[in-house]
């Protein structure tokens, strides 16, 4: 890898977070301590008091990326010796309502994430108000510290689409699309920018809606068919990895020969590396925002400690390519990175 530079809802929502208890009572906390249950911690529970740590994001279960974001959180949560919830919506306002059921919990801590600012800043404020500590993940680095966050845990999204363009740059691209699959998304937003910014070549972006793939590969489908001929697009850079599977479909119908490369890393991606199907990946890896997020919580519970110095924890970016695959893939198929 190359380091590179409503009061019914409310209810509803409220029992949902409750419902979404990360096994840590049956598989973590106390139970691992005396188990022993250190796969990938390096070391048994803590002894500390019980704590309840809610993550809110802005994508659900079954996203591969939220997923790996979760196994790293649970990882802590159960050396931690914490009761660990995870609820999430893209959709700003229901974000900010989970927001609200955790202050209502009267939880010990909040990982939130802030795609969509302007939708959670006051809720996020008032859990600070309440006294209870918040880290940001993810997305949304340069909110964190006005709302009053400990701090952030994630990659620089500026910084990771520059290196996606000057890798672009070092293949000799010149036209390229950029597929943004939640639109309103400050974070999918600045990758593209970051694109454009080191990128030679020109950069269009493409919005299409992440939550129905097939129309979302029709759209790209459309669009790599209409730049064809000498304006042919020849790279399309797909923001998170699910999307990239369907960039790839989208390429083989439109009958185009450009390069798919993606942001985000699951076991799907090292296979259509091995298939020579993706030129490179960007890896932020989500494994680390989710366990470190638990773990300042906890720090900050027991030792008053801040990471970072109030300035953000990077995670990434690093470029991927078919060449890191054999390092990878026991990783990603355990579902870590």
């Amino acid at each position: 890898m190359r380091i590179p530079r409503t009061a019914a809802t409310a209810t509803a929502v409220a029992a949902a977070l409750a419902l979404t208890v990360a096994g840590c009572s049956g598989s973590g906390g106390k139970d691992s301590e005396d188990k022993g249950d250190d796969s990938a911690s390096g070391g048994k529970g803590v002894s500390t008091p019980r704590m309840k740590v809610a993550m809110i994001t802005h994508s659900g279960e079954g996203d591969t990326f939220w997923d790996i974001v979760q196994s790293g959180a649970k990882q802590a949560a159960a050396k931690d010796n914490v009761d660990f919830l995870y609820s999430a919506n893209k959709e700003g306002q229901q974000q900010s309502q989970l927001i609200q059921a955790a202050i209502d919990q009267k939880v010990d801590g909040i990982v939130v994430t802030l795609a969509k600012p302007e939708a959670v800043r006051d809720v996020v404020k008032k859990a600070v108000a309440a006294g209870i500590p918040v880290v940001t993940v993810n997305s949304g680095a340069q909110y964190s510290k006005e709302l009053g966050a400990l701090g952030h845990i994630g990659q620089d999204e500026g910084v990771a689409g520059e290196a996606v363009g000057e890798q672009l740059n070092a293949g000799g691209r010149k036209k390229a699309v950029c597929v943004i699959h939640e639109q309103g998304n400050v974070s999918l937003e600045e990758r593209c920018a970051g694109v454009k910014k080191t990128f030679k070549g020109s950069v269009e972006n493409l919005n299409v809606d992440g939550t129905n793939t097939p129309a979302a590969t029709s759209s790209i489908e459309a669009k790599l068919q209409a730049g064809s001929g000498g304006t042919a697009i020849d790279a399309v850079v797909t923001l998170g990895a699910p999307m990239a599977a369907a960039a790839v479909k989208a390429k083989g119908d439109a009958g185009s020969s450009a390069e798919v490369d993606t942001f985000d890393l699951n076991a799907a991606v090292i296979k259509q590396f091995k298939a020579e199907e993706i030129g490179f990946a960007v890896d932020q890896q989500p494994y680390l925002q989710g366990y470190l997020a638990v773990d300042e919580l906890w720090l900050h519970k027991t030792n008053g400690n801040i990471v970072g110095g109030g300035r953000p924890v990077l995670t990434g970016p690093a470029i991927v390519t078919e060449k890191d695959v054999p390092a990878l893939e026991k990783y990603t198929a355990r579902g870590t990175r």
